[in-house]
């Protein structure tokens, strides 16, 4: 079994102020995304660099309120009710990706709005910039002493401080399936013309499936357990419409190809 590093989750202090690694990853991730979409706009038509960064201000806003409400709904409700401020300390962790999408999908619905634009051709464009902020997410998680896998025993098993069992580095698993492997997988997908929803549904489809996949090995989280059959998990059943959505899209593109190929 490996040793856990134990890094301290706050990165640096300036002063009184704790700078902490997970509220690093979340601005390295909208960095790539910046850096990622400013090339993309380079190969473009529709987008230009200012578009990109109105985008970026929509969906920075939409990843941390659907993130947070995400988690506050979906996974602990009861005790936030109980202590609505704490709904706030988002330094403290608590992020859903799936609230985050929907937050992301509410930011991309208004930007389209006012740009004239229709919602895949903003969705289609910024698909394949996501994965590397994901991955970020996921090292701040390990790095937070967060999220563990389930009970192993297998050579690269982690004993969490306070433990003494060794367990699924699963953080570093969704780190390299969700920011290494979806995004190489869309990177070069996207780099031909696509039609419109092939590269949203794409991403729906294989995050859903590296998601579904990875809580095979990541524990439940302890207050909600196993939902069924002691191995179905609440992240199983909020990625499985993502897996179905993320198909139909897919199928729907290349059904209507007349309609033109995506940006």
């Amino acid at each position: 079994m490996l040793a856990y590093p134990d890094i301290d989750p706050v990165a640096v202090w300036l002063g009184p102020l704790p700078i902490r690694w997970y509220g690093l990853a979340y601005l390295s991730g909208f960095l790539a995304l910046w850096l990622l979409g400013r090339y993309r706009t380079r190969r473009s038509e529709l987008w230009q660099p200012d578009d990109l960064s109105d985008l970026i201000f929509y969906g920075v806003i939409g990843v941390i309120v659907g993130g947070r409400l995400g988690y506050v709904l979906f996974y602990q409700p009861a005790y936030y009710l109980s202590h609505p401020l704490e709904i706030l300390a988002i330094n403290q962790g608590g992020m859903a990706f799936h609230g985050g999408l929907l937050g992301v999908l509410g930011a991309f619905l208004w930007f389209a709005r006012k740009r004239g634009w229709s919602f895949f051709e903003v969705a289609d464009f910024v698909a394949p910039l996501v994965p590397p902020g994901l991955g970020a997410g996921r090292i701040a998680n390990f790095i937070n002493n967060e999220l563990w896998g389930r009970v192993s025993d297998l050579p690269w098993a982690m004993i969490p401080p306070g433990e003494s069992l060794g367990r699924h580095p699963s953080q570093l698993y969704q780190a390299g399936l969700e920011g290494g492997l979806l995004f190489l997988i869309l990177w070069i997908y996207s780099a031909r013309p696509r039609p419109p929803m092939a590269v949203s549904g794409l991403f729906l489809l294989c995050y859903g499936l590296f998601r579904m996949t990875v809580e095979f090995f990541r524990a439940p989280d302890a207050h909600i357990g196993y939902l069924a059959f002691g191995w179905v998990t609440l992240g199983q059943l909020l990625s499985l419409p993502m897996v179905i959505g993320g198909g139909a899209l897919i199928y729907w593109a290349y059904g209507h190809k007349e309609h033109g190929p995506a940006e």
